[in-house]
């Protein structure tokens, strides 16, 4: 089905405008005329092309995929309602009920954004990464530069594809075996949870077939440790090893995980991860 010019088009724009950029994570410059958010934000918040997002405006772009319009439906902090009418102007059906949810509410998408101090990850419940803020990236690297498939934690421990290729080296104080076996736990909660969601199931068949290690976790009768707390070190490329807290927080209401790191005070890791959200890049995704 097209999309109509006097629907996807126009929500769009209104929800743009609507936005402010400090709650999208960026700094109002003196001078500014936009009142909510310039198109080039919104396409780098999606992981989008300035140009393509204005022709979505303009109605010159019809029928975008699914995984534009969740995009677009982050960058914008639409509520569930709001997000549901963007998918049904584009001729697409909302996400469905019993899937696994990839909607991060708007405040939960304020607070990531105004917590530029501490990198925040927010994952669904098949560890897919939906949403992140620059320190993130400045630490563990810019998932905008991956494709959205491969924007999932398991893929990037047992996969073969470009996000296994993209992680950094990141050890855990509990052990590999003993990480791995923590994420694939969560994926079995996942596939007993949503059953009938095609993607999870998807990601586990690939794993099943590419990994020996998540097949032999997978069929493990003994009951692992889902992920939370941990202590892990960064190996960064620019500013060496970095050892942090990493505590996991669910979000209430949501089936979402907010991954964090942080270091003490006064700590040379501390000053390493100053150094880093100093250097600063990008703005948070989706």
């Amino acid at each position: 089905m097209a999309v109509s010019p006097s629907g996807f088009g126009p929500l769009l724009r209104a929800w743009r405008d609507r936005l402010s950029p400090a709650d999208a994570g960026f700094t109002a410059t003196p001078g500014r005329r936009a009142l909510g958010l310039r198109r080039e934000e919104v396409a780098q918040l999606a992981g989008l092309s300035v140009e393509y997002v204005l022709r979505l405006e303009q109605g010159r772009a019809r029928n975008p995929s699914a995984q534009v319009v969740g995009a677009l439906a982050r960058a914008l902090q639409l509520s569930r309602g709001e997000r549901d009418q963007l998918y049904r102007s584009a001729g697409l059906l909302p996400p469905r009920d019993g899937t696994v949810d990839t909607h991060v509410p708007p405040g939960v998408q304020r607070l990531v954004a105004r917590l530029g101090d501490v990198p925040i990850g927010v994952f669904a419940a098949d560890w897919t990464l939906v949403w992140w803020n620059p320190l993130w990236s400045a630490l563990v690297g810019d998932a905008a530069l991956l494709p959205v498939a491969e924007r999932n934690l398991a893929r990037a421990l047992f996969g073969d594809g470009i996000a296994r290729a993209a992680m950094l080296d990141i050890s855990s104080e509990r052990g590999q075996d003993a990480f791995e076996a923590s994420i694939v736990a969560d994926l079995k909660d996942a596939v007993a949870r949503y059953p009938a969601d095609a993607g999870l199931d998807a990601l586990v068949r690939d794993l099943m077939a590419t990994s020996e290690t998540f097949a032999r976790h997978w069929a493990t009768r003994t009951a692992a440790v889902q992920h939370a707390t941990d202590r892990k070190t960064v190996r960064h490329p620019v500013v060496g090893d970095i050892l942090l807290d990493c505590d996991v927080l669910l979000v209430p209401g949501a089936d979402l995980r907010m991954v964090t790191y942080t270091a003490a005070t006064g700590t040379a890791d501390a000053d390493r991860l100053d150094l880093l959200r100093v250097g600063g890049v990008g703005a948070s995704r989706a």
